[in-house]
């Protein structure tokens, strides 16, 4: 099963909590926006914090 983040680069203000939260999965590009670099699968818990972390609610993770 895929699992597919969604980062509206509109919305992110490159805060970097999805980093700390989930480092395996985020980090930020050269602007300064998260981009997904891992398997959202390795840890999905962490995911999730990282999304309920987010401050500007940028990231999204369909719900199952």
């Amino acid at each position: 099963m895929n699992v597919e983040i969604s980062i509206d680069r509109e919305k992110c203000m490159g805060s970097g909590n999805c980093v700390y939260w989930a480092p395996q999965v985020f980090d930020l590009d050269d602007a300064g926006m998260a981009i997904v670099v891992g398997d959202p699968l390795d840890d999905d818990e962490r995911v999730h914090l990282a999304v309920r972390n987010c401050p500007t609610e940028a990231i999204t993770v369909p719900t199952r």
